[in-house]
């Protein structure tokens, strides 16, 4: 059976023919992406203390729209840069531009409509926030290129995907300190471990059609790798909590984010896409127990 992770049952399959190319351009048949470019900014709102309730909440709002509205963005920009590898991939070849459903006009006008509307939420935050926003977009635009130039791809989407982090806290706190820097650092080291988990699943094509990757070059040593990564995660996790002042209540729940990261490690099997797709996927429920463990650090605060 061919491997893919694209969803065309479900939700999907109710909307209109003319809109199901674009929830697939957008992956809205797996939000998964979009948790995963959430949680980081929810762990940046929740990462400084001294700010009322309400407004972390309003901030968590807009940064869920945003994540959504902007992961969009970042899927229909790398499906127009990848149109032709993706062809060639067996998980990636029904992409809605790699099979011919949308042209590349119907995606820059799709992107164009998703820009529009992450630029009306990036207004509504503090000058700090938005000149990160703006610049964040860079990385979106060089991401799809990594895999043609470096070995090391999995770490630009690290940087790429994790900018929600300082994103919230400097929406937040107003500024970014040695605690947001960690925080930051703290989710490229994470995303950097699953984006590797993720790439395992596509190794034979990239390495057919010369396409390089962290995965590819790691795969001898997989488990000491995202080992490795998932470890300096958590410990630079608890230093940006430390910076920060987190009270006791983060120190006690940061057990379960660890258990969750090991039995990651421990059930990583490069040769059975669907177990790493799996696996990948579960960094939700990871990222959510970070955030816990960040709301139960405010106790007190």
């Amino acid at each position: 059976m061919l491997h893919t992770d694209i969803r065309t049952e479900g939700w999907v399959d109710r909307l209109p023919v003319p809109l199901r190319p674009y929830a697939l351009l957008a992956r809205l048949d797996r939000p998964v992406g979009t948790w995963l470019l959430f949680l980081p900014g929810v762990w940046g709102i929740l990462l400084p203390g001294g700010v009322p309730a309400m407004e972390r909440i309003h901030l968590v709002l807009l940064f869920g729209v945003g994540s959504l509205v902007m992961r969009s963005a970042g899927c229909v920009v790398n499906d127009m840069w990848d149109r032709d590898i993706d062809r060639r991939v067996a998980r990636t070849a029904g992409r809605p531009l790699a099979s011919g459903m949308l042209r590349m006009r119907h995606a820059a006008f799709f992107l164009l409509g998703l820009l529009a509307i992450g630029l009306a939420i990036l207004l509504q935050l503090n000058p700090l926030a938005r000149i990160l926003g703006v610049s964040s977009l860079l990385l979106v635009g060089l991401y799809p290129l990594a895999k043609r130039v470096t070995w090391w791809p999995q770490l630009i989407m690290g940087f790429t995907f994790g900018f929600g982090a300082p994103m919230g806290y400097a929406a937040t706190a107003h500024r970014i300190d040695a605690a947001g820097i960690a925080l930051y650092a703290a989710t490229i080291l994470w995303q950097l471990g699953f984006d590797t988990i993720y790439g395992f699943q596509d190794m034979e094509d990239d390495a057919r059609i010369g396409v390089k990757s962290t995965s590819r070059l790691w795969a001898h040593q997989p488990r000491l790798f995202v080992g490795a990564c998932y470890a300096l995660a958590f410990v630079t996790l608890l230093l940006a909590g430390w910076q920060s002042g987190c009270r006791l209540g983060f120190w006690l729940a940061m057990p379960l984010p660890a258990a969750a990261l090991i039995w990651q490690i421990m059930h990583l099997d490069i040769t059975d896409p669907r177990s790493c797709l799996a696996l990948f996927r579960f960094n939700r429920e990871t990222g959510l127990a970070v955030a816990l463990a960040l709301l139960c650090g405010l106790i007190g605060r």
